[in-house]
């Protein structure tokens, strides 16, 4: 095992332990609701990245995934009253297989063909989930809740459970994804996403590539999707609703594109902002976007990319005063 790889772990582990001691620490149902949300976003929104920032492809219709995964694992516990596992592997197939057949048609096209189609499958998926109200239950959503069996021990109908197995299953999928990055494949998306032409004269397979990272993110965005219906105790047609993906591009836009923890931490500015910014006013949609917009125009960045590109910079000129 790669060192790189052993100090995620170690990382992942220690992450992991203070979040879960964080509620005996600081017994709050509002932070445990807030971390409950933002695993769920925070792996949305990096899944975006893995296409945005790595891949170069910039997708209007993420949040399609999101509403997928919450949707199918909904159903099947309603439906099916399958055991929790079960039903969250089953889930995990079906977003992948959704997203194998919209990734075969999408990844062929470049940059904004790409964008727009990706937002008119989005599109399309929120029509069919409003119109199918038997299955659906239409713009009402996924009513009655959803049953949460014990497995293992396990009693995801506790809240303090369901925050431990969010916490969970954050700290694993961002470590997944950490794998792919720095794995061969993620090097090889990233040269795709500088020299498309480049890569392919040299044999590389662009199509396969883009697809199985397109596939791939859309599992990640299917388990937060999943995450946030445990949370809601339902599925509800936003979840798949173009703002969905307009709020995942929000939020790797405010942390950063470059640095593989900048969406987390975007999910973390993005739902701080919106607790804050509604407790004060109504116009809580004009006040974000301005806060926003200062973000944009201020920084130019996200605030990682901001904060690592500053540490560099002051980092390169005490090195070359040590060197003379």
């Amino acid at each position: 095992m790669r060192r790189s790889a052993v100090r995620d772990l170690l990382i992942g582990a220690v992450v992991l332990a203070a979040l879960v001691l964080l509620p005996v620490l600081w017994p709050s149902k509002a932070l445990i609701d807030f971390v409950i949300r933002g695993a769920a976003l925070a792996l949305f929104a990096t899944s975006l990245n893995l296409l945005v920032g790595y891949g170069g492809l910039v997708s209007f219709g993420h949040g399609m995934f999101f509403g997928v995964g919450a949707y199918s694992f909904g159903l099947l516990m309603q439906r099916t009253g399958m055991p929790i596992p079960v039903a969250f592997v089953v889930t995990i197939v079906v977003t992948a297989a959704v997203a194998l057949l919209v990734g075969a048609i999408c990844v062929r096209l470049k940059e904004i063909y790409f964008a727009f189609l990706t937002l008119a499958f989005q599109m399309f998926l929120h029509s069919l989930i409003i119109l199918w109200v038997p299955l659906t239950g239409g713009d009402q959503g996924l009513l009655g809740g959803i049953p949460r069996p014990p497995f293992f021990g396990i009693d995801l109908g506790d809240q303090r459970q369901l925050y431990i197995a969010a916490c969970v299953l954050l700290v694993a999928g961002l470590l997944l994804m950490r794998h792919i990055v720095e794995s061969p494949f993620g090097f090889t998306l990233r040269m795709i996403r500088d020299n498309a032409a480049r890569t392919g004269f040299l044999g590389v397979e662009i199509f396969r590539i883009k697809l199985v990272a397109f596939v791939l993110a859309g599992v990640f965005a299917g388990i937060g999707g999943v995450i946030m219906s445990l949370f809601v105790s339902g599925a509800y047609p936003e979840f798949a609703y173009w703002t969905m993906s307009g709020e995942g591009i929000f939020m790797i836009m405010l942390g950063g594109i470059t640095t593989f923890l900048g969406p987390t931490i975007g999910t973390v500015i993005l739902l701080l902002l919106n607790d804050f910014v509604t407790r004060f006013t109504e116009h809580h949609g004009l006040m974000l976007g301005a806060i926003i917009l200062l973000f944009a125009l201020g920084l130019r960045r996200g605030i990682t990319d901001f904060l690592v590109d500053h540490w560099r910079r002051t980092r390169t000129p005490a090195a070359t005063r040590r060197g003379h």
